[in-house]
């Protein structure tokens, strides 16, 4: 007879259990549910189920398992498991938690334990072997790892092999951000996160709401110019539509005794055609100016005269100008990438319990903070020529678009405070970065095949916290800006960081939008989204953390001996507490260069007693550094840094966030910030009590402004004395959690690159190899 019962199953799994503290067993189901977040544009190449992403180094017991996406804009990792061991994210809103954009991908590495090969994925390559693990390099020094074990074979390698194609494009048009926009354009109703993203101009930067200037426009640099009070400079459209350069931008400030037809015949002789671009002014009359070599060995001294004879003409003493040559003095782009590299290996590839005893001596080794030392201590030197000696400055280098962008954003942000909170600093780097013509594509290796890649701007944000961290209470934004700022430079979305000069943005564009049939109409190329309009990658409330709560205002009362002071910027007290740097700038001369006279000169000549007067400029340069460090710090007047050897510092926020065992649990900085925080909410608190004593307005009428805080750690009430939140770490915000696994790391091909072997993006095979 039949039985109406069901038969026993007669299957036998022979798989280890997992720990029942992390429960799989309906996992299949809700994994194959699961569905990236796309942007406008954004399409799914490839993607693999059963994934395993490894979370501890020691065990699997963390790891977690899901969905592996390869899309056109990124790598993403979807799970319905909770992140084990980590108690806050900082969640940026174009990216999920286990999300890798594609252009900070740095290399791919593919391992088969069977067969004991690895090797690294280029584009356009086969994989001979299934890959069981799958290694992501990251530029901003994280490492991601994934297991296939459960995955099928085909499925993973063809994962492997989509983020090997897609991140490293053969095209400039190729980057994501092009295809974001040609969908915005086609469906303008498409928005990012509730917001339209397609304006490009600058987005929120401060708690006034004021926007970033672009320095597009001629109105931009006009402001700029009445800002500073340069009164004999003026704006040029000599280059309006890029007819004389295509690496400067439209618009940009000349001496006004310089005519159009003069700057035209003039350009030809420089390099690039990049002929003399105006930085800033100093209230004293003394300008900061930027200017590539010229190439004409045979007009050299006579353009040159006249360019500094207009320069001297728009001082209103008539001073001489001091030309420092950057090449001469500062490291070249070569020595700070071979630095970059040194950096990264230490701290990344390393393991810290192999380097304590000589950590130190190898990160001195790399030279980086030499180079960090030299660059704050040149633009301190030139700070002083502009401030002491009221002279112009003009910062000379072949191409004008390297080294000068560094040291012209060091030296505005020393002189003047404006450049010190979170709007001005943004204007700034649009100015002497952006509209300048640093070459983002190239220096930031967006497509993977230049050999010019040099972290310039990683150094100018470093050398920037250093500042930071001597003189807290003089910049209005944090150390985690600097940070999310240097990580917005690896997403492909904004063309603030995309492109080598405005032109090419320009030419690419308009390129691309007449392939997609887009009509730009009086448009000059497509509008892409601005990087400074914070609200498309975070909320309002985690922006609060881009405020720094040491930054006393403009208007911020100080009591000095009984009595309220407050402090304000004007002409007069501008330049009247000056402070220098310590004693060992006193072996530093800025160069061996002379002054430029203001006559006419076609033949220059060294003066009888010109080293004597460089030896009086040397003692009076170190006098000058000894005063201003024998007074108070005037948090809205000059600002020098300090650079003997313990003062300049490791940022270990940026460098260090992704490493486990440099993570200290309720430890570093954080935990003063969160204090401070409290305190400064407090007096807000205070404060708006105090305005609604005096207006008797009633507690109902004023309970939303009661509610509104600057802080993004807030007191619940007066004298708070909350404990600080458990999930505050060295590595607030980032979590380094799943985003490091050492033990895997050594042998691999990045790491032997890093110790010297030249396998960089190798096409072998790297048999034999654990």
């Amino acid at each position: 007879m039949f039985s109406l019962k069901q038969p026993k199953p007669t299957f036998k799994s022979y798989l280890l259990p997992l720990p029942q503290a992390e429960d799989h067993i309906a996992s299949e189901p809700r994994i194959k549910k699961l569905e990236p977040v796309l942007l406008p544009g954004e399409i799914v190449v490839n993607e693999v189920n059963f994934v395993r992403k490894c979370i501890a180094t020691d065990t699997s017991q963390y790891d977690l398992w899901g969905k592996l996406v390869c899309t056109n804009f990124k790598i993403s990792f979807i799970t319905d498991d909770p992140m084990p061991l980590q108690k806050f994210h900082c969640k940026n809103l174009l990216l999920g938690e286990h999300d890798v954009p594609l252009t900070c991908i740095e290399q791919i590495v593919t391992v088969n334990d069977t067969k004991r090969k690895q090797k690294v994925l280029g584009p356009n390559q086969k994989l001979k072997f299934n890959p069981t693990e799958l290694i992501i390099y990251c530029k901003d020094f994280r490492i991601v790892r994934f297991r296939f074990d459960e995955a099928g074979p085909e499925s993973a390698k063809k994962v492997c092999l989509a983020i090997a194609h897609y991140s490293q494009p053969t095209d400039l048009q190729l980057l994501f951000a092009f295809e974001y926009v040609g969908e915005v354009y086609h469906n303008p109703a498409k928005k990012v996160n509730g917001i339209d993203p397609g304006g490009g101009g600058g987005g929120i930067g401060s708690a006034s709401g004021q926007q970033t200037p672009l320095f597009e426009t001629y109105s931009d640099w006009d402001r700029e110019i009445k800002r500073t009070g340069a009164s004999e400079w003026r704006v040029c459209s000599v280059n309006e539509g890029y007819m004389i350069s295509t690496c400067l931008p439209e618009y940009f400030v000349v001496p006004s005794s310089l005519a159009d037809q003069d700057l035209k015949l003039y350009s030809y002789s420089f390099i690039g055609r990049r002929m003399p671009l105006w930085s800033w002014n100093h209230p004293n009359g003394s300008a900061l100016v930027r200017m590539a070599n010229i190439k004409d060995v045979l007009q050299q001294r006579r353009i040159d005269q006249r360019i500094c004879n207009a320069i001297t003409r728009s001082h209103p003493l008539r001073s001489d100008v001091y030309k420092s040559d950057l090449d001469k003095c500062l490291p070249n782009i070569q020595e700070i990438q071979a630095a970059h590299i040194k950096l990264k290996q230490l701290c990344v590839n390393e393991p810290f319990e192999e380097t304590e005893e000589k950590w130190l001596s190898s990160l001195e080794n790399t030279r980086w903070l030499e180079y960090i030392r030299s660059f704050l201590k040149h633009s301190a030197e030139l700070v002083y020529m502009m401030e002491c000696k009221h002279v112009s400055v003009v910062l000379q280098e072949e191409e004008g678009r390297d080294l000068s962008c560094l040291a012209a954003s060091l030296i505005q942000v020393m002189l003047d405070p404006y450049f010190r909170t979170i709007v001005g600093f943004q204007s700034l780097i649009q100015k002497e970065w952006v509209m300048a013509g640093y070459q983002f594509l190239d220096r930031c290796n967006h497509l993977k095949r230049s050999d010019k890649e040099s972290p310039l701007f990683l150094m100018f944000l470093d050398c920037v916290w250093q500042l930071l961290e001597q003189y807290p209470a003089a910049f209005e934004f944090s150390e985690m800006y600097l940070t999310i700022l240097y990580d917005s430079a690896r997403i492909s979305l904004f063309g603030t960081f995309l492109f080598n000069c405005p032109h090419q943005r320009v030419k690419e564009s308009t390129e691309f939008a007449i392939s997609k049939n887009i009509q730009l109409g009086d448009e000059k190329g497509l509008r892409f989204p601005c990087v400074w309009d914070w609200s498309l990658q975070f909320t309002s409330r985690d922006r609060l953390l881009f405020h720094n709560p040491f930054y006393v205002g403009k208007s911020a009362p100080c009591v000095q001996n009984g009595a309220v002071k407050t402090f304000k910027r004007s002409k007069k007290n501008y330049s009247s507490t000056l402070r220098g740097v310590p004693p060992a700038l006193k072996n530093g001369i800025i160069s061996e260069q002379e002054f430029l006279p203001r006559r006419n000169s076609l033949i220059l000549k060294l003066k009888p007693d010109f080293l004597q007067q460089m030896e009086s400029q040397s003692n009076s340069m170190e006098q000058y550094f000894r005063d201003w460090f024998a007074k108070p710090v005037d948090l809205h007047g000059v600002i020098l840094p300090r650079i003997s050897g313990t003062q300049i510092k490791l940022w270990k926020l940026c460098y260090f966030r992704w490493v486990p065992e440099a993570q200290i649990n309720h430890g570093g900085f954080i935990t003063a910030f969160h204090k401070v925080s409290l305190l400064a909410d407090e007096v807000d608190m205070l404060n708006r009590n105090l305005r609604q004593y005096k207006s008797n307005s009633s507690l109902q009428g004023n309970c939303s402004e009661l509610d509104q805080s600057r802080m993004y750690f807030r007191a619940n009430s007066l004298n708070d004395t909350s404990a600080a939140p458990d999930f505050l770490s060295s590595s607030f915000p980032f979590s380094p959690v799943g985003n490091l696994c050492r033990r895997s790391i050594l042998g691999t091909p990045l790491s032997k690159f890093l110790s010297g072997a030249k396998i960089w993006l190798s096409t072998e095979t790297l048999a034999n190899e654990d």
